[in-house]
């Protein structure tokens, strides 16, 4: 009998099959590969919302656990996708300059806001303001680990690629059965699929749909990224990705000529040299009202969890509550309330009272 049967292979599902692999848990994953969110993902890691100047919640916490998780896992598959990376914010005004330095007074923000303006002039980008440098920022080639990830469950025979169908779940005292896999938990981590989930599909789970370029562009001379309204992150052989957008009605995974339209107006403000579209992609984040993740166990099947709403921060989200799940589960060690899907229980009855004739 398996410790734990995951559903669902993107930054969710591999964080706790990474996390209980480690702990020495028998695993199996179920995924048939229906959501791409986290592959097509711009995978930056960063502590800092540049739009605000405020801090990600958790951020230092996240950054300490995620750099030894990755790293890891590099040793593990022998392959690189965590690359350290300098992430400048291009200043518009001398009042944003001064609103940076503000930022960079305060002691939760201190950690990872330089307090030197970047001067250096990149080819093809005007910057009369400067730039401002965030530490400790990054991307993950999600794609790449993704990838390499599967292969090792595959080769391991860890890995079953096919629908996962609910319906399948039978209860019993030791868990549950899922045709032929016997398991003591299932970790529900289906992203935005979690719609389908008869378990829990009555938490608020608000998917947002973003779109991103790889263009290719040889006359931009850039080896950071680069965030304004939009982020470019150099790829190498002079391709970069550019996005990402934010649609909050279209629930497709489908590439949009709106979308496309709103990232070639924001690249025009950033660049002047030319450059082709080589692709455009487009994923439904896993996104949740309050901002916080979905991380839990069922209200009435104690067999039953779920690690999901990781949102656009699904690669510094990732190991921290794969790691808060495994430990309530195997070490009863409760959930910090803000993620704990619990806050949206009382909601939820309220809801089954209503519902009653």
């Amino acid at each position: 009998m398996l410790d734990y049967l995951i559903v669902g292979s993107g930054l969710a599902g591999i964080s706790f099959a990474e996390v209980a692999l480690k702990n020495n848990r028998t695993i199996v994953v179920v995924d048939n590969e229906s959501q791409n969110s986290s592959r097509v993902a711009g995978g930056l890691y960063n502590p800092v919302i540049l739009k605000r100047f405020s801090e990600v919640w958790k951020a230092q916490e996240q950054l300490g656990l995620m750099s030894d998780f990755y790293n890891q896992i590099e040793d593990k598959l022998q392959v690189k996708f965590n690359f350290e990376l300098p992430i400048l914010r291009k200043f518009f005004s001398i009042e944003e300059q001064n609103n940076w330095f503000a930022a960079s007074d305060k002691k939760n923000l201190a950690p990872f806001l330089s307090t030197k303006l970047i001067t250096r002039k990149y080819n093809s980008i005007d910057s009369p303001y400067d730039y401002g440098q965030v530490l400790h920022t990054g991307y993950v080639d999600t794609a790449l680990l993704l990838d390499c990830y599967k292969n090792y469950l595959r080769e391991n025979n860890l890995l079953v690629e096919e629908f996962f169908d609910a319906g399948y779940i039978e209860f019993f005292d030791y868990g549950i059965q899922y045709k032929n896999i016997q398991a003591r938990h299932i970790i529900f981590a289906e992203g935005f699929g979690l719609h389908k989930n008869p378990f829990f599909n009555y938490l608020p789970l608000d998917g947002t749909k973003g779109e991103l370029f790889v263009i290719k562009a040889p006359d931009l001379d850039l080896d950071v990224i680069v965030n304004t309204s939009v982020f470019i992150l150099p790829m190498g052989d002079n391709l970069f990705k550019v996005g990402a957008t934010y649609n909050w009605q279209d629930k497709t995974d489908l590439p949009t000529e709106e979308g496309k339209q709103e990232l070639l107006e924001r690249i025009k403000e950033i660049i002047t040299c030319d450059f082709e579209i080589v692709k455009h992609f487009g994923g439904v984040r896993p996104t949740v009202k309050d901002r916080r993740p979905l991380i839990g166990t069922h209200h009435e099947r104690e067999s039953l969890h779920i690690l999901n709403g990781l949102g656009t921060r699904g690669v510094m989200l990732g190991p921290a509550m794969a790691q808060a799940l495994f430990d309530k589960i195997e070490n009863e060690i409760p959930l910090d309330r803000e993620i704990d899907i619990q806050r949206f229980y009382k909601r939820y009855l309220k809801s089954l009272i209503s519902d009653r004739p």
